[in-house]
């Protein structure tokens, strides 16, 4: 079946080819991700830049208006964003300066991990330091609840074909009004909502590059913390995520930025924000395989359980959502 899209971007390439000096037969995939949308790489004759991106967000999907205003939103915080060349609204097609292939993924080790976290964690307070409200739209209680949600929906029921009694059930949402109740507690800053190690990359100035920005939120200041310490695609020790996280909170304090004094307040609000995130993780990884086919996001399901079931063991009051995962884990063996 012929790719009609990819008929439209070559022919956009072919109208913009004079003025970057683009090579559009150098055309070749560069990532594709948990949406529709699809990036790929050209090589170009042109002073500033030796490779390109092209960015292909269908319309009726994906809208291309978030990522340009949270592009110029990040790059006037000094972050290092790619800086969008050449616009086609009406196609969804945007050509972006590009920032290598060295995903944080790719590259953390043992060894580097520190110095990289500091690269991040500095980025990350220099964001949340630009945060004003009224710019980006509130993370607010329908959004961390739609998202919860999807645990059950994806997760419990399509995945494991686990209908939850009414007890369960009622157990569960009072147990997701906890989680909203602490998240939005929490001082609001700009959210990048995916700061993890598949969407930071190594460079050489001004490390890290900084991709898939284009959900960003204006909500609760430990969640990018949690993408990035308690990431689905690499594990930490705890005593290491600790490590980073104390270097983050001591910076975020000085700062001036809106963290609990007491360090032992942070880690929890960390370990609730977690549960959030990582419950709706699990709908969402799901829901990529039942619905779009997308199955290599199931290897790493395992890795957000144990979060999730590290937190929950450590709270009183999460205790009925560890009977539902023991049910899971009944199923599963």
């Amino acid at each position: 079946m012929p790719d009609n899209r990819l008929v439209q971007l070559n022919a956009w390439l072919e109208s913009r080819k004079d003025q970057w000096g683009l090579k559009p037969s150098t055309l070749t995939p560069a990532s594709s991700d948990a949406s529709f949308r699809r990036y790929f790489r050209l090589e170009c004759a042109h002073p500033n830049h030796f490779t390109l991106i092209v960015m292909d967000a269908p319309p009726d999907k994906e809208a291309l208006g978030p990522f340009i205003q949270i592009a110029q939103l990040l790059k006037n915080a000094d972050l290092n964003v790619p800086i969008v060349l050449e616009e086609n609204l009406i196609e969804g097609f945007l050509l972006l300066s590009d920032l290598g292939k060295k995903t944080y993924l790719n590259v953390l080790d043992p060894k580097n991990a520190k110095q990289l976290y500091r690269d991040a964690s500095d980025a990350l307070i220099k964001m949340q330091l630009a945060s004003k409200p009224g710019v980006l739209p509130l993370y607010d209680a329908s959004t961390l609840q739609r998202e919860m949600d999807l645990f059950d929906e994806w997760y419990l029921k399509r995945h494991h074909q686990i209908e939850l009694s009414q007890d369960e059930q009622k157990d569960l949402q009072t147990i997701f009004t906890l989680i909203k109740e602490n998240n939005l507690a929490q001082t609001p800053v700009y959210v990048h909502r995916d700061y993890h190690s598949r969407n930071l990359m190594l460079t050489n100035q001004n490390n890290p590059g900084i991709l898939d920005f284009q959900d960003a939120l204006y909500g609760p200041i430990t969640y990018d913390a949690v993408s990035l310490w308690r990431d689905a695609y690499i594990e930490w020790s705890e005593e290491e995520v600790i490590d980073f996280l104390i270097d983050y909170w001591e910076k975020a304090r000085k700062a001036g930025l809106g963290v609990p004094q007491d360090f032992a307040d942070f880690y929890r609000d960390f370990e609730w924000m977690g549960l959030q995130r990582h419950l709706k993780v699990l709908g969402i990884f799901a829901r990529l395989y039942h619905r779009d086919g997308k199955e290599n996001y199931l290897k790493d399901i395992p890795l957000v359980l144990k979060y999730v079931r590290g937190v929950a063991t450590r709270y009183i009051s999460l205790k009925p959502l560890v009977r539902i995962l023991d049910r899971v884990d009944a199923i599963d063996h």
